[in-house]
């Protein structure tokens, strides 16, 4: 693990109990009260940034709502408004929410999502960078069209709104910026299938890690989180990632992160794995990490983990939706 942060429970004697309705769904994991900060989530209008938005409003965070779709489609259900308006009826006290139409590829997007957060709330303290798009394919199968949008939406994005937000973090000295993306490896053999994904995702986890260590000291923080396995969520689906019993629920990662801006200054520079973090650092154990499973009587199999750890592999090609029977049968041959 390349983190030098200790198990947060125990830094400088604080004990941050559980509390009722603070958005975990596992009572175990301890959560600050987040009254008056200002969190902006990016790709939040379903999935895993939803609920990263849903746990932090719940727990206090006024809530900008960034992403692209702003009008329903049935095979995406989901809008920044639908999402805006979902946390408001939540009826927490002191509890806004923002919604911002953001294209991760257009700077021009980015920025205004950081003025219009500043003009309506004044300050920004927590950015989730979750919006990303999926390529799993092989170099010769990857158009160079493709390798600059993963890489514009995941590393470029990531990067330019992480740095638009830093300066207001730090000014107000406190800030945590969570990147979904995976642990850094090494391995050459994770790279197979993986190569133009890894580049863009890795990116993300860089920034993170730029963060920690420009930041240290500074109240601001960097971390990186990764589900162990697959989410449930309407991409998931549509790119058929498996049978639903072999997935998690999205709260696994909104525990996580809910856990992650509770942390104190010195949690910095992890690259962490959701499940890994949640028993590490708030003492859960496998029969608690059972209320994540889609399926209550299956425990799904770690293969996000295991891929990001290279200790085993992930026999899927993914990438366009229309073509997704052409990778399933690529897939098939692995």
């Amino acid at each position: 693990q390349k983190c030098r942060c200790v198990p947060h429970r125990l830094v400088r004697g604080q004990a941050v109990c559980a509390m009722d309705d603070t958005g975990v769904l596992c009572p175990k994991v301890r959560v600050e009260d987040l009254t008056g900060k200002v969190a902006i989530v990016t790709g939040s209008t379903r999935g895993i940034g939803k609920a990263c938005a849903l746990a932090l409003a719940k727990a206090g965070c006024r809530v900008v709502v960034a992403a692209k779709t702003v009008t329903p489609d049935p095979r995406l259900p989901g809008t920044i408004y639908t999402v805006a308006e979902e946390i408001e009826k939540l009826g927490v006290p002191a509890v806004r929410a923002l919604p911002v139409q953001v294209d991760m590829r257009n700077l021009d997007d980015i920025k205004r999502c950081v003025d219009l957060t500043m003009e309506t709330f004044g300050r920004i303290d927590i950015l989730i960078n979750n919006a990303s798009a999926l390529w799993w394919q092989r170099i010769e199968d990857t158009p160079m069209r493709k390798y600059d949008l993963i890489n514009t939406i995941n590393a470029r994005g990531t990067f330019a709104l992480t740095s638009l937000c830093l300066p207001i973090m730090e000014k107000n000295g406190f800030g945590r910026v969570i990147t979904m993306s995976p642990p850094i490896v090494s391995e050459f053999e994770a790279f197979r299938g993986f190569t133009a994904y890894n580049m863009s995702k890795f990116g993300m986890t860089m920034v993170a890690m730029g963060v920690a260590a420009e930041y240290m000291g500074k109240g601001v923080t960097g971390n990186s989180l990764w589900p162990a396995t697959v989410i449930e969520s309407a991409a998931s689906g549509n790119f058929d990632l498996g049978a639903r019993s072999m997935w998690r629920k999205a709260d696994i990662l909104s525990d996580a992160v809910l856990g992650i801006v509770s942390a104190p200054d010195t949690f910095t520079g992890c690259q962490l794995i959701d499940d890994e973090y949640l028993q590490e650092h708030h003492g859960l154990t496998a029969e608690d990490l059972a209320v994540y499973r889609c399926d209550p009587a299956v425990e799904p199999p770690r293969l996000l983990a295991e891929h990001a750890k290279h200790t085993g592999p992930v026999a899927l090609r993914r990438g366009d939706v229309r073509k997704l029977e052409q990778d399933k049968a690529k897939s098939s041959k692995l």
